[in-house]
């Protein structure tokens, strides 16, 4: 919660006074031996801390995860294999913790939650799910509304043609295309909101595992276009995220 959401939550009676004392008390870290987490992140930038599996060892992986959940009550972890889905599972089997092998995302969420705007994320093709689907849900644990369009590359422009009126309609796009990562740069031509190029690690040799799709979308004419690293679906969720209330505030 953003402090000018607890603010409001104050002023309209869901939250009391006294509980908005302790949320504000709360030491910005806590050390919990494996990880200095930060509590206090949602108060100041509106999402919390998010937990990046990939590497950690099973035990410091759970205590990350029960602290954010007791803290937070909801917990989004990337980069998670199905072994550390059933090991968390296991840990807190009185908590949902969803897991989507496909986007590599465990999470446990809150109920409920509106989803608020308009993202578009768009891929070139069906290999670019994953990273599509890490950005799409990343965006959605955080309250935004998501749109996908996926299979829109540009060896088949009409497919792309056939979506842009929902496509224009949104308030941020994300573009995620490996090979040579045009798609990008013609969703930049088409829209008058911004554009996050993902570039993805699809392709064959001479691609470089995804800076051949970097490169193209550095260099991209097209305006309005920002880049994110290499298959980092996460981060153009969570940009996409930030850009997308702006339009709904």
């Amino acid at each position: 919660m953003q402090t000018r959401e607890l603010l409001e939550a104050v002023r309209s009676g869901k939250v009391s006074v006294e509980d908005a004392e302790a949320i504000l008390r709360k030491p910005p870290v806590e050390d919990i031996g494996c990880a200095k987490l930060d509590l206090n992140r949602a108060v100041r930038s509106g999402y919390p801390e998010v937990v990046f599996c990939q590497g950690k060892a099973d035990g410091h992986l759970i205590k990350i995860f029960r602290k954010l959940y007791e803290a937070n009550g909801e917990v989004l972890g990337t980069r998670a294999s199905a072994e550390q889905y059933e090991l968390v599972k296991e840990a807190m089997p009185s908590v949902p913790v969803q897991y989507d092998k496909l986007a590599r995302i465990m999470k446990i969420e809150k109920p409920g939650r509106e989803k608020n705007g308009l993202i578009a994320v768009c891929t070139a093709g069906t290999a670019d799910i994953p990273v599509a689907e890490e950005a799409a849900q990343t965006a959605e644990f955080f309250g935004n509304y998501v749109e996908r369009v996926y299979d829109v590359g540009v060896s088949g422009i009409h497919r792309l043609l056939a979506r842009v009126e929902l496509i224009q309609k949104a308030n941020c796009v994300i573009a995620i295309a490996g090979m040579e990562g045009a798609l990008a740069s013609v969703i930049g031509g088409l829209v008058d909101k911004p554009v996050i190029a993902v570039p993805t690690s699809v392709g064959y040799g001479a691609s470089f595992n995804g800076l051949s799709a970097l490169l193209t979308m550095i260099n991209s004419c097209a305006n309005g276009i920002a880049v994110v690293n290499i298959d980092n679906g996460y981060g153009a969720g969570y940009i996409a995220g930030q850009i997308n209330s702006l339009g709904v505030r």
